[in-house]
């Protein structure tokens, strides 16, 4: 139709920890998401920890989520899913998995742009739409920080169980349409 947008956008409040207490406010990472023809556009204001950077210079890093990062998880039918991790260093990680934690395609090529500031960073990130699933999508947004036995494990929809687990499809939200 003529008056529908040519982007859907979706906003994303990482404000729980894994299994649900609340954070407060200042804890709190916002994620945007705008879907347009071409490409996902993913913006990321999130508290800066200071967390080690992973060594290497920016750019696509293995087990990026051993580190300080915010990740958003994009699911179509059939547990066909895309994972997009960012770290406030200016490092990423992106993955296309069918079936849980079955990777397909790794190191997936994503344009980023990270600002750090003394409490907090900013991320814009563009991912092609080839690299997503086929829709309708449901979606769930993640931070992680500390180093352990402090690491914190944070959810924008929590997940049931006794441990983190990001994986967990059904703990995601509609997209909506």
């Amino acid at each position: 139709m003529a008056n529908e947008p040519s982007t859907r956008s979706h906003e994303l409040r990482v404000a729980t920890t894994w299994d649900g207490r609340l954070l407060p406010d200042e804890a709190v990472a916002h994620v945007s998401l705008s879907l347009g023809p071409d490409a996902l556009r993913v913006d990321v204001d999130a508290p800066f920890h200071r967390d080690p950077p992973p060594s290497g210079d920016p750019g696509p890093v293995w087990k990026l989520w051993e580190h300080e990062v915010v990740e958003v998880f994009i699911a179509g039918p059939g547990e066909r899913y895309t994972e997009i991790e960012i770290g406030p260093w200016g490092h990423h990680l992106v993955l296309r998995l069918e079936g849980r934690r079955h990777i397909v395609e790794r190191m997936i090529a994503l344009d980023l742009s990270v600002d750090r500031g003394a409490q907090r960073w900013r991320a814009r990130a563009s991912l092609g739409v080839e690299h997503l699933p086929p829709g309708p999508f449901t979606v769930n947004a993640y931070r992680i920080h500390g180093e352990a036995p402090e690491r914190r494990y944070l959810a924008a929809f929590p997940s049931q169980g006794e441990s983190p687990d990001f994986h967990r499809l059904e703990a995601f939200r509609p997209w909506p349409a």
